[in-house]
């Protein structure tokens, strides 16, 4: 087996496309594992698991069952996980879906999906997870009409120059926001299962005598939109110092981790709530807070949801910046993308595009008003659409490229794989039926990269000269 140093540069030699203009410095292999654990898990657990539950409570029709959803979803992210270890194990890059699309389907669909996770997918991801904590900051401390407008657009530009300052300044940052968030989450559940009083289950079981409209299929979406996120793993493949097949190790964990603490959070909301509190409430962990410790509960709370979105947008921004550092190494035009900073270990150029990107998203407040939801029905419908296509890359990888060697090949092929694809189609046709014209915008700005890319043979070309000249 080649050295973890040699490999990465190795595949990025063999990688379709390629224009042979990359940096001399290159990314190194200088992620421990728990560096590795704490980007994944802090990019799923956000402010997600505060604002669903009570959502997919709506939709089942009892605790068990409500459970059971939560459950089902760790199972399908595992399958996922389990597909995506073969792909990043087998071809370890810091591109991520960005380096298998192109491998399995070529160039041009790989800048398509570069092009949407620049101006859509990370980029709108970031902007939403701002706007939830300038929404929390807003009511401690407004100064006017954009309080949290402004606020957003603070976070965004402060978490980038901590990422650009290095490597260890990124992930020092994102498991210090990590802990803050575990010890918020350890409250919670603590409220939940150990000092509710009795009289808190009580009114619970009286609220649930209510018998609200049930759709098991919805409840899911709610459930694996709260899972979103674990793909992010595949850009830091090839920076993990434990090689390869750590890399599966590493999102096996994180997913196990995930679900356990989804699982306890559920449990405390539904002992304090039960299932009818839950599906009649607006913010189910105010309310567990408010109903346990009063006031002062609901305050923390806020504070503890503007600490989970602050994790999930610091990790957001960390391997976000991945894919436009790829892009730029593969498409001339773009090459001042592709340049990595050795010193920092890190792609300064891509970081400060996608803080231009995110800056300009969040502006989009001034016009709408709710950025949050505007920001869902933008990134939801293109996300699941190339997440598809990943899973369907496992299955033509396979067959163009029968001879690599796959340190981690997905169990049960091709049967894992398959109900991958699945359930990725079954989201993206859930976030075009349940999204409205923010789904619109973004396949509008999808379809704009559609045609650059058509007019990409010119603008290399003409790049080229430049260069030359």
């Amino acid at each position: 087996m080649p050295q973890k140093s040699g490999l990465h540069k190795t595949d990025e030699r063999i990688l379709p496309g390629s224009t042979g203009t990359e940096s001399p410095a290159e990314p190194k292999p200088a992620l421990r594992k728990i560096d590795a654990i704490a980007v994944i898990v802090g990019i799923v657990i956000g402010a997600g698991i505060f604002r669903t539950p009570s959502l997919v409570a709506a939709n089942t029709t009892s605790g068990d069952m409500f459970l059971f959803t939560w459950i089902l979803g760790g199972v399908i992210s595992l399958i996922g996980a389990l597909c995506y270890a073969e792909l990043t194990t087998t071809y370890p890059n810091t591109g991520g879906d960005y380096h298998f699309l192109n491998r399995a389907f070529g160039k041009k669909l790989a800048f398509l999906f570069a092009w949407a996770r620049m101006s859509v997918i990370q980029t709108g991801s970031i902007a939403l997870l701002a706007f939830i904590i300038g929404d929390y900051v807003a009511q401690i401390y407004s100064i006017g009409t954009y309080t949290s407008v402004v606020y957003a657009a603070l976070v965004v530009i402060l978490l980038t120059a901590l990422n650009i300052i290095g490597l260890n300044v990124g992930t020092g940052t994102q498991k210090f926001l990590l802990a803050l968030e575990a010890a918020g989450l350890l409250l919670i559940v603590a409220a939940g299962l150990l000092f509710s009083p009795a009289e808190a289950v009580v009114a619970g079981a009286a609220s649930s005598t209510a018998a609200p409209a049930t759709s098991l299929g919805l409840a899911m979406v709610f459930v694996l939109l709260t899972f979103g996120g674990w793909n992010e793993a595949a850009y830091i493949s090839a920076e993990l110092r434990s090689g390869r097949r750590g890399m599966a190790w590493v999102m096996i964990v994180s997913i196990l981790l995930i679900t356990a603490i989804y699982l306890l959070i559920n449990v405390a909301y539904l002992r304090v709530l039960h299932l009818g509190g839950m599906a009649q409430s607006d913010a189910v962990a105010s309310d567990l807070m408010r109903t346990v410790f009063g006031e002062g509960g609901v305050v923390l709370i806020g504070v503890i949801v503007a600490v989970a979105a602050l994790t999930s947008a610091n990790a957001t921004i960390f391997t976000g910046a991945r894919t436009n550092y790829a892009l730029g190494r593969d498409f001339p035009v773009f090459r001042f993308l592709g340049r990595w900073n050795a010193q920092t270990s890190s792609p300064v150029n891509a970081f400060l595009v996608q803080c231009a990107i995110s800056l300009a998203l969040i502006g989009l407040a001034l016009f709408t008003r709710d950025g949050f939801k505007t920001m869902v029905e933008y990134t939801a419908p293109v996300f699941w659409f190339f997440l598809l296509l990943v899973g369907v890359a496992v299955f033509v990888l396979r067959r163009k490229e029968p001879q690599r060697e796959r340190p981690f090949p997905v169990p049960f092929y091709p049967v894992t794989p398959l109900l991958f694809c699945l359930t990725s189609a079954y989201l993206l046709y859930s976030s075009l039926v349940y999204t409205g014209l923010g789904a619109l915008v973004g396949a509008g700005v999808l379809l704009a990269g559609a045609l650059l890319l058509l007019t990409l043979p010119l603008l290399e070309h003409h790049a080229s000269r430049n260069s030359k000249l």
